[in-house]
């Protein structure tokens, strides 16, 4: 078989990555998020390779333990003299009828009073609300929610009755109350219920779409500090839709976001300067940000950071970090990664060859649209035994028979 020196990212047009991702931001369905750290609306559309990854979960509120005295330890019972017969097993009458609809639902609120013991115990440092929905509380949640921004006109409390009512957790589903919360929250300064605002008209959720109206909210969001807002009115910036088509301005957004830690937009900014787009060509910086990226858990970043790390690109060449790299996207069905895993393994680049695990990784990345003929002709050289652990490893990974 011929063999690759170095791992090419060829294959991804980087002018195609740049609309796709842009498509993305505006047909993508709402995601749920919390109120008090990150909020994000829609499936990350990084620049130039979008990823369907749902965006890094929030930080967790933090936990302390419940106010209480810990018990002493029970003294022992004392042994019995004989061994007792087996208690007997109690079976059920036919009179004893199923817990009814009622009597679940009285279940479930007396566990939630019980988690909301817990709730209530946490230091006063501690946002009770962003507490109970950290744990999944919903309910919990929407009713100290609730209490507050009627007694305390808290814009934080509204910004997650908002979110509650747009993901449906608690309440039923609601897209005109969750505005209707955003928006009061908005009017009163707050960045994310501005931000989580807009991306409701932008992506037309309890209305008819509004691009407009949603940049504008993006902008004032973005000024106030909110790095998702940027990174996605950078894209705006992008699309040339809302308004004209500004890279220079794209890259000043983007630069924004990322930092303020945005792995999306740390890696779309690796992207403009790879390709010197709004900015000079800089391979180094692209690494960079690359790098922090991946370090985020970008995945689109993982690839792109081990191939420059497999071929010495703009950093020092190391084929066993790459290889790790590669090896951990792989695994999170990321299928350029998978097919640049199968190279690596069948030619023994940084690793010793192993045909059956690499042709694996080649047909799972196949069934993605990332064939290789290279890939083809070594599985087609392989004895029938071998094509056949081959063809088996696949349907275990993609679970077909």
């Amino acid at each position: 078989m011929r063999q690759r020196d170095t791992l090419s990212p060829g294959g991804i047009d980087a002018g195609m990555r740049m609309l796709r991702a842009v498509t993305i931001l505006f047909g993508s369905a709402l995601v749920a998020v919390t109120a008090q750290a990150q909020i994000s609306l829609v499936p990350p559309a990084a620049i130039p390779q979008p990823h369907t990854q749902p965006a890094p979960e929030p930080p967790p509120a933090p936990k302390a333990a419940p106010r209480h005295t810990p018990k002493a330890a029970p003294k022992p019972a004392p042994k019995p003299e004989a061994k007792s017969a087996p208690a007997p097993v109690r079976k059920p009458t036919t009179t004893e009828k199923p817990a009814t609809p009622e009597a679940a639902k009285a279940a479930a609120a007396a566990a939630e009073s019980n988690d909301l013991d817990a709730v209530l115990n946490e230091p006063p440092n501690v946002d009770l609300v962003f507490g109970a929905y950290q744990r999944g509380f919903y309910r919990t949640a929407f009713n100290l929610a609730t209490k507050r921004a009627q007694e305390k006109n808290d814009t934080a409390a509204m910004t997650m009755l908002g979110e509650l009512y747009a993901n449906g957790q608690g309440v039923k589903r609601n897209y005109a109350k969750a505005i209707e919360w955003y928006k009061r929250a908005a009017d009163q300064g707050d960045r994310e219920a501005m931000f989580a605002l807009a991306m409701l008209k932008i992506g037309g959720q309890g209305g008819p779409a509004d691009r407009e109206g949603g940049a504008g909210l993006l902008a004032s969001a973005a000024k106030l500090g909110e790095p998702k807002a940027a990174y996605n009115l950078a894209l705006l910036y992008v699309d040339g839709q809302t308004f004209p088509q500004d890279f220079k301005r794209a890259a000043e957004l983007l630069r924004i976001s990322a930092d303020a830690g945005n792995n999306d937009a740390q890696y779309a900014l690796a992207s403009f300067y790879k390709e010197g787009t709004g900015v000079p060509k800089d391979i180094d910086k692209s690494v960079r940000l690359l790098q922090a990226a991946a370090m985020a858990g970008n995945i689109p970043a993982e690839v792109e950071y081990a191939i420059a790390l497999f071929n010495g690109t703009g950093t020092t060449k190391n084929e066993v970090a790459a290889i790790s790299l590669l090896r951990k996207a792989a695994r999170q069905n990321n299928p350029i990664a998978q097919n640049r895993l199968a190279l690596v393994l069948t030619q023994g680049k940084g690793v010793p060859v192993d045909m059956i695990e690499g042709l694996k990784w080649h047909l799972v990345a196949k069934t993605a649209g990332k064939g290789d003929p290279l890939l083809d002709e070594a599985l087609a050289r392989l004895s029938p035994e071998d094509q056949a652990k081959v063809e088996a490893a696949a349907r275990k990974w993609l679970g077909t028979k």
